[in-house]
């Protein structure tokens, strides 16, 4: 399986996402300048986390006009698999690739830690094993409240295009767990087809039980079963 991981100024996430993939999956990623116009062979593009151009503007605002968005926009819309986490997601919907938008957080503060989430959609994006089942990961966002117009939410739910949700430890749906005010406790996303995720949580930095947590090993593994 080949992997395209687009690297902004500011992204910080860029080195956990391939080490990730190199851990998880024994797979080297390619690092891909946001200045290139064009992929290579891939099967997979990957937005990292950070703060793209030091989310002046607005996060991801700016990195949504790089010259490789050309290219993503693209092969997305002929159905190449693209994830966007983070900072990621807020490129996504900046470009127009995903709907709504990622706002601050209610609380106006930086927040990291970890998170529990739930998915009861099947999606190409979660295993069987792990589906209507409580993960773990951590999020490090000041602008990760997701929101859109009502109709857009109302159609995100009928199409069953919420991938992610902010849940309690036992699954429960409610605004205790919703930390950034997220409508409908979003917290990821995918377009029509399914193929385009964005997400806030952070899946590649939950790949070690030394470190927090090891339930993102899961999540790369199932992508690797599905594009592999």
């Amino acid at each position: 399986m080949h992997t395209s991981i687009i690297v902004f100024p500011g992204s910080n996430c860029d080195r956990d996402i391939a080490t990730a993939i190199n851990k998880c999956l024994n797979i080297k990623p390619k690092m891909v300048w946001h200045q290139d116009t064009t992929l290579s062979k891939t099967d997979l593009i990957i937005l990292p986390g950070g703060f793209s151009h030091g989310d002046y503007l607005r996060a991801g605002s700016i990195a949504s006009r790089a010259p490789i968005m050309k290219e993503i926009i693209k092969k997305a819309r002929n159905g190449m698999p693209v994830l966007g986490i983070c900072n990621g997601f807020q490129i996504l919907t900046e470009c127009g690739l995903l709907p709504g938008v990622l706002m601050p957080n209610k609380s106006m503060k930086f927040i990291c830690k970890y998170v529990n989430l739930i998915s009861n959609q099947q999606n190409f994006w979660i295993s069987k094993k792990d589906f209507k089942k409580v993960v773990s990961y951590p999020i490090a966002h000041q602008d990760g409240n997701y929101f859109a117009d009502s109709y857009t939410i109302d159609k995100l739910e009928k199409e069953n295009r919420v991938v992610f949700r902010y849940c309690s430890v036992n699954g429960e749906i409610d605004q205790i767990s919703n930390l950034n005010g997220s409508l409908n406790n979003i917290a990821g996303i995918v377009n029509k087809t399914g193929k385009i995720l964005g997400m806030m949580p952070h899946p590649e930095r939950a790949i070690s039980s030394n470190l927090g947590g090891s339930d993102g090993i899961r999540f790369f593994t199932n992508i690797y079963n599905w594009l592999g």
